[in-house]
């Protein structure tokens, strides 16, 4: 894959590594140390992905993540902050995904190449999606299973299209119970996890094991392509 990326981080070292990665991977890559370096660079350069760094001297990462995104930059956060509430404001903020220091390079390459597959919305007249032998039709509204349709409860069905429109991120709790039951309910996790136990037992060969619909412990869910 192609396309424009900056490294944010105040490490040289980081920075070296990343570039080296992504140069090898086919990106055009830029590099900032400070945040007011990489807003400058973002706006000047027109980049499509943003790695980025929380830790920064001039000012806190999670504030950047709002402003990216406000300009149309993908977002993957590199950073050592490995608390789940950290992970949890930065996708809430809008980053595509987070990736914890220490890291492997082709994990986040990896991460990298799903922020910017989905930076284009996917739903309205988009091809129904395949994962294994289930088949996601947004436009019909309709998932099936080894070929035989399977009956959704109004709520599983929203809960699985709305993973489906960010396949392989993770969404929040918050994201996915604003989404589905309304900004009333961004608190009420259990209705969110009596859903996902519906659709993993309609949906998964094991829902003991869940290979699609995957729990990232504390912060939210991700659908599996």
């Amino acid at each position: 894959m192609t396309g424009r990326i900056l490294i944010v981080d105040d490490e040289p070292a980081i920075r070296r590594l990343v570039h080296g990665a992504a140069l090898r991977a086919g990106y055009t890559v830029s590099e900032a140390g400070t945040a007011a370096e990489a807003l400058a660079l973002a706006q000047r350069e027109g980049c499509e992905l943003v790695v980025l760094d929380l830790g920064l001297p001039d000012r806190d990462g999670l504030e950047l993540v709002a402003l990216l995104k406000a300009m149309d930059r993908s977002v993957v956060v590199l950073t050592a902050r490995d608390a789940t509430a950290e992970k949890v404001a930065a996708l809430d903020l809008g980053a595509d995904d987070y990736v914890v220091k220490p890291f492997d390079t082709e994990e986040l390459l990896a991460r990298m190449r799903t922020a910017l597959r989905h930076r284009g919305p996917f739903g309205g007249s988009a091809a129904p999606l395949a994962i294994g032998t289930i088949t996601i039709d947004l436009s019909a509204r309709r998932v099936m299973r080894a070929g035989e349709e399977v009956r959704l409860t109004r709520k599983e069905y929203a809960v699985l299209a709305e993973l489906a429109r960010h396949l392989d991120r993770v969404l929040t709790h918050a994201a996915l119970l604003r989404a589905v039951w309304g900004e009333a309910h961004v608190d009420d996790v259990e209705y969110l996890r009596v859903t996902m136990r519906g659709l993993r037992l309609k949906l998964e060969e094991d829902p003991a094991a869940p290979k699609l619909l995957r729990n990232e412990p504390g912060v939210g869910y991700r659908l599996i392509a």
